[in-house]
């Protein structure tokens, strides 16, 4: 699930990851992978989620960590409480809370610290070295992965 905010530059990134791994697979989706651009208000993208059902949900979002800009980190969602998500309408701690109670899936996010989130900037050079970083990572793990079975 990418997750952010298209008009607040770095924020982008989630959703970037996203549009980079559906045109990367457009031809060959693996049955079992979905694929969510959710955009600045995940909580509206949820029922898909619940209905899939996935083991696993990975939030792919921007995360104010303190970090230098365009550091990756893997963190669970019990992590996340502390990190600042204030351009969307839900933290996502709040959302993978939602996750694991309503669905047997895990949720861990990708988290990528931003140089900014200025409304109206383009995305800035690190957090593009970042997503083709993650987009590159996430893409090999798909390869990889025996994903072709059916459902």
């Amino acid at each position: 699930m990418g997750i952010g905010n298209e008009m607040r530059g770095d924020d982008i990134a989630g959703i970037v990851v996203i549009r980079n791994l559906i045109e990367t697979f457009s031809t060959d989706l693996p049955l079992n992978l979905l694929l969510v651009e959710a955009a600045h208000a995940p909580e509206n993208h949820t029922s898909p989620i619940r209905k899939f059902s996935p083991d696993l949900t990975i939030l792919i979002d921007m995360a104010q960590m303190d970090e230098a800009p365009g550091t990756i980190r893997w963190l669970t969602w019990q992590e996340t409480t502390g990190i600042s998500a204030s351009t969307h309408t839900m933290p996502p701690y709040m959302l993978a809370q939602y996750l694991t109670a309503v669905t047997t899936t895990e949720v861990a996010l990708i988290g990528i610290q931003p140089v900014h989130t200025n409304l109206g900037e383009p995305m800035s050079s690190e957090m593009e070295t970042a997503v083709d970083q993650v987009t590159t990572f996430l893409t090999t793990i798909l390869q990889t992965c025996a994903f072709k079975h059916s459902l």
